[in-house]
């Protein structure tokens, strides 16, 4: 990968990582309170829900600004090992890396990390064939 392409990954992945902070974590806010102070324990459940894909989203950007640290300082510490897979280090398919500047595994090692390999889970029952 050319030094081109590595500034230009860096420059998307830095709008990125600027992108979350900026927007922040999705906050949540407790039931509402009617007019002496008390809960509306009718809107409880909607309350939970909403906490609930709150907490979902803000787990997901968590995540996501991980991998774009992580793949940043892959920049940082070795610029040449930036668009190899961290398993096998062969070169991660261009349009791969254009849709997810931050993966760090090739689609290969991605299918055998999901479908249970040496360090992916079981899915169901019949994977310990």
């Amino acid at each position: 990968m050319t030094s081109e392409e590595i500034q230009t990954f860096k420059a998307r992945l830095e709008a990125m990582r600027a992108e979350i902070k900026g927007d922040g974590f999705h906050e949540f806010k407790p039931n509402r309170t009617d007019d002496i102070g008390r809960r509306d324990e009718d809107h409880q459940p909607l309350n939970e829900m909403s906490q609930s894909i709150a907490s979902s989203r803000n787990k997901t950007l968590k995540k996501s600004l991980g991998k774009i640290e992580r793949a940043l300082e892959r920049i940082k510490e070795d610029p040449d090992d930036f668009g190899l897979c961290v398993e096998c280090e062969e070169p991660i398919p261009p349009r791969r890396l254009e849709i997810m500047p931050f993966a760090e595994l090739c689609v290969r090692c991605q299918s055998d990390l999901e479908a249970g390999g040496p360090s992916g889970t079981r899915r169901s029952l019949t994977d310990y064939i």
